[in-house]
């Protein structure tokens, strides 16, 4: 076969969070694939580039478009938002090529890592995934949400830094406040929590809280919710939003 399909990710705002590598495979590609709103985000485009755009709920219809444009001949690129293999289009490819058709299989699939939405969002407060951490989806389209509370559970048990993403949208206001809820039953009221909106953008916003204080209606689907781990701390500083860290070492002194 003489196509080929690369999944890339923008990064999670401005341009300058675009690796190198993707816009490469951008500029060289014939059709580009994705959701709508992340196709405005690319950059100007030639005449003969053929911009693919569907709403958000259609990954795997996506995913097998792209296949059978790559089976076609064509140079495809699915274009994600933050990095491709987090929560994203890769996964969705791979189930389509699992399930799809077996010629899919032999095609050149290459995965473009980009800057996810949980890094750009701990770079705003500081290092507060610089120990162990795990990400965690709040959505419940895809799973249900007895699944995500015991994931919420096990990760407060083995008291990892928990990047929480997707924490709420129209059709479901009322999870985050369940998982904060959740949280306190495992994890100190002191707890540090972290919102960030529209990481990476000019217009990033940064909240500090405790768990005992956080508020699940403070954020949006454009907001990051990161909840630390018992040793995360905070360093005040005068006039300016403080700096908040996880440290490396298990024996740090708090």
């Amino acid at each position: 076969m003489t196509g080929k399909l690369t999944i890339v990710g923008l990064g999670p705002g401005g341009p300058e969070l675009t690796t190198p590598a993707v816009a490469v495979a951008v500029r060289r590609a014939t059709d580009l694939v994705g959701y709508d709103t992340y196709m405005k985000r690319l950059p100007a485009l030639r005449p003969d580039q053929t911009v693919h755009a569907s709403d958000n709920r259609y990954e795997i219809d996506r995913a097998r478009h792209a296949l059978s444009l790559a089976t076609a001949g064509r140079d495809v690129v699915v274009v994600s938002g933050g990095d491709p293999g987090v929560f994203a289009m890769a996964a969705a490819v791979f189930e389509a090529v699992e399930t799809g058709e077996p010629e899919w299989r032999e095609l050149a699939i290459e995965v473009q890592p980009g800057v996810s939405a949980m890094l750009a969002a701990a770079a705003e407060a500081g290092a507060p995934l610089g120990g162990d951490f795990c990400a965690i989806s709040l959505s419940d389209n895809l799973k249900s949400w007895g699944t995500i509370e015991w994931r919420l559970i096990s990760a407060a048990q083995g008291d990892f830094a928990i990047a929480l993403y997707n924490p709420a949208s129209t059709a479901r206001p009322d999870q985050l406040g369940k998982a904060f809820a959740l949280l306190r039953q495992h994890k100190s009221g002191e707890t540090v929590v972290i919102f960030v909106r529209a990481a990476g953008t000019p217009e990033a916003k940064l909240t500090i809280k405790t768990l005992a204080e956080a508020d699940g209606t403070e954020a949006d689907m454009r907001t990051l919710v990161i909840v630390g781990a018992e040793s995360t701390r905070v360093i005040p500083r005068v006039g300016r939003a403080p700096w908040v860290y996880t440290p490396r070492s298990e024996g740090a002194a708090r």
